[in-house]
């Protein structure tokens, strides 16, 4: 039961896996704190450091051996030649070369480790980060989920860990060694010619100028591929979970004209940011070989004029390979760490969001509640310039089935979640048994209560697992009282499977109806203190409703219960039905008692009446 199903409801669009080209709002803030979080993995972090360190130094003192026996061989054959020499000493060749071998192979060996090491820590840290994240949602309120959308969310667990451990693994390393080759291929350049050197580095500003041209020129591109990706994965998955309406309406057309053009413009950012970043090997690989022109014959002539070995012109191209190598790389790291810290900074923003607080210094125990509940001068709005319940009294005793209905908009619903504590209200109190509810725990008050809503939410698992989900440790035989409770016994077994049968991803191989039967079992399995019924029969038909009105009607016996309902004929035998309007409670009573006052309750019954009847 590790997957989880929202079923009736669609999720947000979700960005593409691949790196995010968006930039760190505080780059630096966010540096910190991800290197104050790397802390913990410090010991290993300094042999990376270490290992690729020593890999670069030994990478780097290769050439010069091998321009040494690249020496050897030409003053072996120019001794041949002139008869002062026997000729190439190949036994000192073989030392020379054995060496080079031994240093390249203990470089290997390095990389291999830093790289093994790296890995280990990046893959622990989205470790960590997805489990805090995943503990992190639990203890978010209500009004975080209200404001962001689903897609938003999930990809701060997949897009943005996924961005920040590969990135880990890649561009600490690959700054550290970059570095490292750059100071040290530089010094080995100065040991051998500080003339050859200085030549060398006066090609680099030609090779900034069109780096930093081409990537200019570039980056606006790619940052229209990584958006327009977005919106076509956005529209993509909106297209498919609502393919049905989209069929239903004709809408194939204008779907395919708006894909068409997302489609065309992806196409021509994509092709042009691909072109504008191929030129830039070609360029400056020619640039490169200008270079090796121009150390050549600077070489040859400062060889003629005794001032290098042979040898040395070839370990020094090699060293201008090494030098270029990492320059050229820097916009690529650049990247890389503002990929890094923007999709950090999106992790730390999530998890310092402001949590609700679970716990009070001395909760109110939950045992013995009978469940009386009292509504006190309520007073809330989502945002505190804008109340949407005024002033809102009410007193319930334990057992009495009570009603609130009301127009679309009037606070039904809200009255219901500021009850169970997702949200806190602005002014007033609701007591439980005399006690306010921000005394107790917020996780114990949650324990009396039992709740189905119209949007029902199934697991991706077995129909038994969903309805145990309402008490975890039941038995069996306990789940199919409840089922049976529910009138959805029947149904279950004469699935194949039964009880054990797996409900697919979106749960579309059962009804609508069905699903709202199997979340009612569930709660009847959990057996409440309080019951809280949004709209909990709309999705059944008349015949399952009557079944289902008749189960409910055992369940309510002597437990408090709170019922929201559209349709008034289902809740005739209430013992108190509230009735709302913009916040307020503008009546209260029974049926009979309201239909009587010919006010508000009596228009909003005969309304539906009349609707029935046309």
């Amino acid at each position: 039961m590790s997957k989880h199903t929202r079923v009736g409801r669609p999720r947000g669009p979700m960005g593409p896996g691949g790196m995010s080209t968006e930039k760190a709002k505080d780059f630096k803030g966010t540096i910190k704190k991800l290197l104050a979080y790397l802390s913990r993995y410090k010991v290993g972090i300094f042999f990376v450091l270490l290992f690729a360190i020593g890999s670069a130094i030994f990478s780097i003192v290769g050439p010069k051996i091998l321009g040494n026996a690249t020496t050897e061989i030409f003053n072996g054959l120019i001794g041949k030649v002139t008869g002062t020499t026997s000729g190439i000493d190949f036994s000192k060749i073989a030392q020379i070369l054995l060496f080079l071998l031994g240093l390249y192979l203990v470089s290997m060996l390095f990389s291999l480790l830093q790289s093994f090491i790296m890995s280990g820590i990046s893959q622990k840290v989205a470790y960590q980060l997805r489990k805090q994240i995943s503990e992190k949602m639990n203890r978010l309120p209500m009004k975080y989920f209200d404001r962001m959308t689903h897609g938003e969310i999930l990809s701060r667990v997949t897009n943005d860990v996924d961005t920040l451990s590969q990135n880990l693994s890649s561009s600490l390393t690959q700054v550290i060694t970059s570095i490292t080759l750059v100071i040290g291929v530089l010094i080995m350049m100065f040991s051998i010619s500080w003339l050859m050197t200085v030549v060398t580095l006066v090609i680099l500003p030609i090779s900034f100028f069109f780096i930093s041209f081409i990537v200019k020129k570039s980056q606006k591109y790619f940052s229209l591929v990584q958006e327009y990706l977005g919106h076509i994965n956005g529209q993509v998955e909106e297209v498919y979970s609502g393919h049905v309406i989209v069929k239903t309406f004709n809408n194939e057309k204008d779907t395919e004209a708006e894909f068409q053009e997302k489609n065309d413009t992806l196409y021509h950012s994509a092709w042009k940011s691909q072109f504008l970043s191929g030129m830039m090997m070609p360029i400056m690989q020619f640039i490169g070989n200008i270079g090796y022109v121009m150390v050549s014959i600077l070489g040859g002539w400062l060889v003629i004029k005794n001032k290098i070995q042979v040898g040395d012109i070839l370990s020094f191209t090699q060293y201008i390979r090494s030098f270029t190598q990492p320059l050229s790389q820097a916009a690529q790291v650049a990247n890389l760490l503002q990929a890094t810290a923007a999709a950090a900074e999106r992790v730390f923003e999530f998890l310092e969001e402001e949590e609700e607080t679970p716990t009070v210094l001395h909760p109110a125990s939950i045992d013995g509640i009978e469940g009386n509940v009292t509504f006190d001068h309520v007073h809330f709005g989502y945002h505190e310039d804008r109340i949407i319940i005024h002033d809102f009294s009410a007193k319930v005793k334990k057992g009495q089935k009570i009603a609130i209905v009301g127009p679309t908009g009037a606070g039904k619903t809200t009255m219901v979640k500021l009850l169970m504590r997702f949200y806190d209200v602005n002014e007033g109190a609701i007591k439980i048994d005399g006690k306010n509810i921000q005394e107790f725990d917020r996780s114990q008050l949650r324990n009396l209560f039992g709740m189905v809503l119209q949007d029902t939410w199934l697991f991706h698992g077995s129909i038994k697992d969903n309805i145990r989900y309402g008490k975890l440790d039941a038995t069996d035989e306990e789940v199919k009282q409840a089922a049976q409770a529910a009138c959805v016994d029947h149904f279950i077994k004469t699935l194949s499977g039964g009880y054990d049968m797996e409900l697919n991803e979106e749960a579309s191989n059962v009804s609508q109806g069905q699903k709202q039967l199997l979340t009612i079992a569930r709660v009847i399995l959990k057996d409440p203190k309080i019951l809280i019924l949004d709209e909990a029969t709309s999705s059944v038909d008349t015949r399952t409703e009557v079944l289902i009105q008749k189960a409910m009607d055992h369940l309510m016996e002597n437990r408090t219960s709170f019922i929201i309902a559209h349709r008034l004929s289902t809740i005739k035998n209430a013992d108190l039905i509230l009735v709302m309007r913009d916040g307020d409670i503008v009546e209260q009573g029974k049926h009979d008692e309201l239909l009587k006052k010919n006010g508000f309750y009596a228009s909003l019954y005969n309304s539906q009446f009349e609707e029935v009847e046309e």
